[in-house]
C-alpha cells in the first residue's frame, strides 16, 4: 500500500485509467450478456421464451434437430434359444405404474437372458379391474415388436420327460426397490438357475431408472412407445373421441389430479370441510406411512395439487380465453361441484370421455383400466397437455415422456412451488399484478422441447437424450442409426434361427447313426 501511495506521480493517473478500463469492459460484457440472453430466449423448448405466444403453443415445440429413435446403435445380438429360465412378474398399481413395470420386466429379462412370461397386471390394485394384460394390450404386437430383444411366452410351458409331465414352479422373490442391475445378475439369476423360474412380486419401481447403459435405456423406450399398444377396441374408441374433438378445432387435455388419494397423499386438508377432512385423514392413515404434515408448510413449497380454480387462473394468465376447448382426464373430483364451478366459469367448454362418447363399452368401464387407457390416448394425441400434479403421478409422468417422444408435443407444466406464494397473496387480497406474476413463473418452465433430465425427473418423463438422435450431431453418440437397422436385426435373428436348425439336424443325424 505504501509503495502504491508514494510511487511516481503518474502512477495515480495510470491506476485510475486502468480501473476505468476494467469498468468499461465489465459493462460491455454485461450488455452483450443481456443482448445474448434476449436473443436466445425467443426459442421455445429448453430455453426460456421472452413471452408466451398462445398460438405457438398449439403447435409442437421446436426440436433443435432431434428426433425420436430407440433402435439399437451398437451391436445388439438377438436373444439366444437357450435361456437361463423363466421370469414372471406381478405389476402392481394403476395402469401407468404397471406400464413402467412392464418396461422394467423386459429389461430385466434381457439382462438375465431369461424368457419373459407375459407380465401379470395386479387385479387388486386401485382400479379393482381384472382385465389383465390380454384385456388391455395387443399381445401379438407386443411379442412381435420385441422379438429382437427378448423371448416372450404367455405362460410357463410344462416339461415332458420320460413320459411324464412336470410343471415348473416359479420361486417367489420380493425384489428391493430400485434394485441395481447387479442384483439381477447375481441374486435373481442364481435363484432362476436353481429353480428354472422366478416370480418377482411386487414389481413396481424394482429396477433402477438411471442406468449407465444407453442401449438398455433405449430398450425401455422400445417397450414403452412401440411394443405397448392398446387393444384395437381401445384404440378405436380413443381415435373416435379425438376425431370428434378435433373436428371443432384445437383442444387441450388436462389431468386434473384433485382426487382423494392424491390429496390424502399430499396431506392437503385445510381447504375442506371437517367431514371431508376426516375422510382424507382416514384414507391417508389406511394407505400411507404416518408423517407429520402441516398444510400451510406443504402448500408454501408446492406440495399440494392445484385446485381446479388455480388451474383456470394459470391458463387465463398464460393467455387462453373462455373459448378454449378442454378435455378433462380425471377420476372423481374430491369436494364436488363447489371446487369445479370456478373452473367451469372460466372455461365452460369442458369435455370428458363420457360426454364425447357415450358408448356402452366406455360407460361400463369409466373407472377401470379401459377408461384410464382411453384418457391416456386422448391426452397423448391432444394439441396441448397440462398435468396439474406431475410429481408422484405415474399417469402424468408417462404422458410427458410419451409426448416428448411423440414429437415434442406441447405441455404446460405449472411450477407449483413458484406459483404458491402468488396464490397465497391473492387469497390475502393482494391481487394487483397477479397475472403478470403468474406469467413470470410460467416463462421459466419448459413447454415440451428437449431438455436435460435433472433429478427428481424420471426417465419415463424425459428419455432425452438416450432415446433421441440427430442426423448431423456434434457428438457421435447422438447420431441416428442407419435406415436399415431393422433389416440388420432381422438378419441377425434369422442367422440365430438357422444355427439352431443346423444344430438340431446335426443332433438328429447323430442319433440315427447311433441307432
Amino acid at each position: 500500500g505504501l509503495h502504491r501511495q508514494h510511487g511516481k506521480q503518474g502512477g495515480g493517473s495510470k491506476g485510475i485509467y486502468a480501473k476505468l478500463t476494467v469498468v468499461v469492459v465489465v459493462l460491455l460484457i454485461c450488455t452483450f450478456s443481456v443482448f445474448f440472453s434476449a436473443t436466445i430466449s425467443g426459442n421455445r423448448g429448453s430455453l426460456e421464451p421472452s413471452e408466451i405466444n398462445v398460438e405457438e403453443l398449439w403447435e409442437s415445440a421446436k426440436s433443435g434437430g432431434w428426433r425420436p429413435s430407440s433402435a439399437p446403435r451398437s451391436d445388439w445380438p438377438p436373444p439366444p434359444k437357450e435361456t437361463n429360465g423363466y421370469l414372471r412378474v406381478r405389476c402392481n398399481g394403476g395402469l401407468n405404474q404397471q406400464r413402467s413395470a412392464i418396461c422394467n420386466a423386459v429389461l430385466a429379462a434381457r439382462i438375465m437372458n431369461a424368457t419373459l412370461v407375459l407380465p401379470e397386471l395386479d387385479a387388486n390394485s386401485f382400479w379393482h379391474d381384472d382385465s389383465g394384460f390380454q384385456g388391455i394390450y395387443d399381445v401379438e404386437h407386443f411379442i412381435q415388436t420385441l422379438k429382437y430383444d427378448v423371448r416372450i411366452v404367455e405362460s410357463i410351458p410344462e416339461i415332458h420327460k420320460n413320459g411324464k409331465t412336470k410343471k415348473i414352479k416359479a420361486h417367489q422373490i420380493r425384489p428391493p426397490r430400485d434394485a441395481p442391475i447387479s442384483w439381477y445378475t447375481t441374486v435373481a439369476l442364481k435363484k432362476m438357475k436353481e429353480h428354472g423360474a422366478i416370480y418377482l412380486t411386487p414389481f413396481s419401481h424394482r429396477l433402477a431408472e438411471e442406468i449407465d447403459n444407453a442401449e438398455y435405456q433405449r430398450l425401455r423406450c422400445r417397450v414403452n412407445y412401440h411394443a405397448l399398444r392398446f387393444k384395437p377396441n381401445i384404440m378405436r374408441l380413443s381415435e373416435s373421441i379425438v376425431d370428434k374433438l378435433r373436428s371443432r378445432g384445437h383442444f387441450m387435455s388436462i389431468h386434473l389430479r384433485f382426487e382423494m388419494d392424491m390429496l390424502a397423499f399430499a396431506g392437503c386438508f385445510d381447504i375442506f370441510s371437517p367431514e371431508e377432512q376426516s375422510i382424507l385423514k382416514k384414507y391417508r392413515k389406511d394407505n400411507f406411512a404416518d408423517k407429520r404434515l402441516v398444510y400451510n408448510e406443504r402448500r408454501a413449497i408446492g406440495k399440494c395439487p392445484l385446485t381446479p380454480e388455480e388451474v383456470g387462473l394459470v391458463l387465463r394468465a398464460v393467455g387462453f380465453d373462455n373459448s378454449t376447448r378442454i378435455y378433462l382426464a380425471a377420476g372423481e373430483l374430491f369436494g364436488g361441484e363447489r371446487f369445479m364451478k370456478p373452473f367451469r366459469d372460466l372455461f365452460p367448454r369442458l369435455e370428458n370421455h363420457s360426454s364425447v362418447d357415450s358408448s356402452e363399452e366406455l360407460v361400463a368401464n369409466t373407472r377401470g383400466l379401459l377408461g384410464s387407457a382411453v384418457d391416456y390416448m386422448v391426452c397423448l394425441l391432444s394439441d396441448i397437455f397440462m398435468p396439474t400434479y406431475d410429481g408422484p403421478s405415474n399417469f402424468a409422468n408417462n404422458l410427458l415422456g410419451h409426448r416428448l417422444y411423440y414429437g415434442f408435443r406441447t405441455t404446460i407444466r405449472p411450477d407449483r412451488k413458484g406459483l404458491a406464494p402468488i396464490f397465497i397473496d391473492r387469497e390475502n387480497g393482494q391481487t394487483a399484478g397477479f397475472e403478470q406474476a403468474v406469467r413470470r413463473v410460467m416463462l421459466k418452465t419448459n413447454f415440451g422441447g428437449p431438455h436435460k433430465r435433472v433429478p427428481p425427473e424420471s426417465f419415463y418423463t424425459n428419455s432425452w437424450p438416450e432415446c433421441f438422435c440427430q442426423m448431423s450431431p456434434s457428438n457421435p453418440a447422438d447420431k441416428c442409426p442407419p435406415d436399415n437397422v431393422l433389416e440388420v436385426l432381422e438378419s441377425q435373428l434369422e442367422n440365430e434361427v438357422n444355427r439352431d436348425l443346423e444344430a438340431l439336424m446335426e443332433t438328429n443325424s447323430t442319433r440315427r447313426t447311433e441307432i
